[in-house]
């Protein structure tokens, strides 16, 4: 999983049936000091994040399963939960003191 800040929503009239239901998400990867790292991505919601939220995000086969336990759908990445507070050591966060 990883820590992803929501940075705008994706609008498709067309896809597939699979995921036609599905609200899909622009974020931003985060990494040490919760700054931005690594490319944008597409994700789909599944617990109703807004713009500018911090939200944890599972990736690969756990997120192709997130919506439908019996099969698997063409997605990458699903927000599973929105952040309400962190706390880390300084050095986890690296800042040292």
């Amino acid at each position: 999983m990883l820590l992803a800040k929501v940075i705008g929503n994706v609008w498709s009239t067309k896809k597939k049936d699979e995921i036609s239901a599905l609200r899909l998400l622009v974020i931003q990867p985060l990494g040490n000091n919760l700054q931005p790292e690594g490319n944008i991505q597409v994700a789909a919601d599944e617990v109703g994040a807004g713009f500018g939220e911090l939200v944890i995000v599972t990736q690969g086969s756990p997120a192709m399963r997130a919506f439908n336990k019996e099969n698997l759908i063409p997605i990458d990445a699903v927000v599973v939960g929105i952040v309400d507070n962190i706390e880390m050591d300084n050095d986890v966060a690296g800042k040292k003191k």
